[in-house]
């Protein structure tokens, strides 16, 4: 059934208030998610902001203003993040790697303009996506239970900051109203942070000393990178999975706004605006961009959903980026706050994967589709490496995707499976 929008997609909102109301709660809607990514990983939260801003305007051109989508930043890439940080003690690989998925994004659009997306759904079936974005959450469940304190080495102050944090974001995401109900990551920082200054657990002082205003957010340039084959193949299959959910997320935009995206503007243009985004933030220092849900659910909510108001609140964000106090209050965030965030979080990833494989109602009695799945996930949260060569090894989350692709398309299937990938 299709959503009758208040507000289509090229009209302005007769109200200048009214645009920057709606505008700002793109921006609330996003910024506890987009925050969080920088601030589990390491990189400025500054650029993060200023990079979700720059990613929406770019997407909105390559689209030709036709898509009310805003882009944050992905959780898909955290732990391949962190991982390349760890190998090289800094974040140059892991840019690098970042770029290169921008670059996949960009061939990807341009075979699905001229081949279409068929290829996509058949290398990359349910029963590969799903076990991957599994493997995403799963494998960062120990960094949640260290920033939360539960490990018992942190005393009661940390873990019972991490508790009211956690059931925050249990109490908005149940019992929430309305707006309340999109954002309860951000209302569970608010709460935890006051939470955490009552405890002693943060010194507000501290952390605003010497702040200004304005600050020029930590931006990294081109020639800071190096190459690092290793990153890159870590970050490549990765790539695929974003690309898969980024179908999905248009798909569920056009059912709200009633329009399809992926014939008009054309699934090759939000796939390469969503790519050449992604390619700008990690230029400048940031994470890689993604379509967010939440903002998904703005437009259901408002029944608003024009680009106007999505492109006015990546101005917002951009502006947001360079206030000092923004990303003094930022960084002065405690683990404790963010670990029980986390713990929330990291699972919700990983149950994503379940629901895709309960969306496509993947048969887990046959033999063949457990092959794949227990494969893969003992494949990646096991540790597993293979060396390639002195320099360059596939291990963790690619070595995963890449077996569970390998094995999707080399194992035999029954007649009833062919007539499904026929269909």
């Amino acid at each position: 059934m299709e959503a009758k929008l208040l507000l289509d997609i090229h009209e302005r909102p007769k109200r200048l208030w009214r645009w920057a109301v709606l505008s700002f709660q793109h921006v609330f809607a996003m910024f506890g998610a987009t925050v969080l990514v920088p601030l589990l990983t390491g990189l400025p939260v500054g650029v993060a902001l200023v990079a979700s801003g720059v990613g929406t305007l770019i997407y909105i051109v390559c689209t030709s203003g036709k898509v009310p989508v805003y882009l944050g930043s992905s959780f898909a890439y955290i732990a391949a993040i962190s991982v390349a940080y760890q190998a090289n003690d800094s974040f140059s690989g892991a840019y690098v790697g970042l770029m290169a998925v921008g670059i996949i994004y960009v061939i990807v659009a341009t075979v699905v303009r001229y081949v279409g997306s068929g290829w996509i759904k058949r290398l990359l079936p349910p029963v590969v996506i799903g076990p991957v974005i599994i493997i995403i959450g799963l494998s960062l469940a120990y960094v949640a239970i260290g920033s939360a304190g539960f490990d018992g080495e942190s005393g009661w102050r940390v873990p019972l900051v991490a508790f009211i944090t956690f059931a925050t974001v249990v109490a908005v995401a149940l019992i929430g109203k309305g707006f309340f109900r999109i954002v309860p990551f951000l209302i569970a920082i608010l709460v935890g942070y006051v939470v955490a200054i009552a405890f002693g657990v943060v010194d507000v002082t501290a952390a605003f000393a010497g702040q200004r205003f304005f600050a020029l957010p930590g931006f990294t340039f081109l020639g800071t990178y190096r190459l690092d084959f290793t990153a890159v193949l870590m970050f490549l299959p990765i790539a695929f999975v974003t690309i898969a959910e980024h179908i999905g997320d248009h798909t569920v935009l056009g059912e709200v706004t009633g329009k399809d995206f992926i014939e008009k503007p054309g699934l090759h243009r939000t796939i390469l605006g969503d790519g050449l985004a992604t390619f700008a933030s990690a230029a400048m220092g940031g994470p890689a961009n993604t379509t967010y849900g939440e903002n998904t659910g703005v437009v259901a909510m408002t029944r608003v959903g024009s680009v106007y108001v999505t492109g006015l609140a990546a101005v917002f964000a951009i502006s947001i980026g360079f206030l000092g106090y923004v990303q003094a209050f930022i960084n002065s965030i405690p683990w404790a706050v963010i670990g029980g965030m986390t713990i929330i979080l990291y699972g919700l990833i990983a149950s994503n994967g379940v629901k895709v494989l309960v969306r496509a109602r993947v048969d887990l009695s046959n033999m063949r589709n457990l092959i794949i799945m227990s494969t893969m996930l003992v494949i990646g949260l096991g540790g597993a490496m293979i060396p390639l060569n002195e320099a360059i090894s596939l291990e963790g989350m690619s070595l995963a995707a890449t077996a569970g692709i390998v094995l999707n398309l080399v194992l035999p299937r029954n007649g009833e499976e062919k007539q499904d990938v026929k269909a």
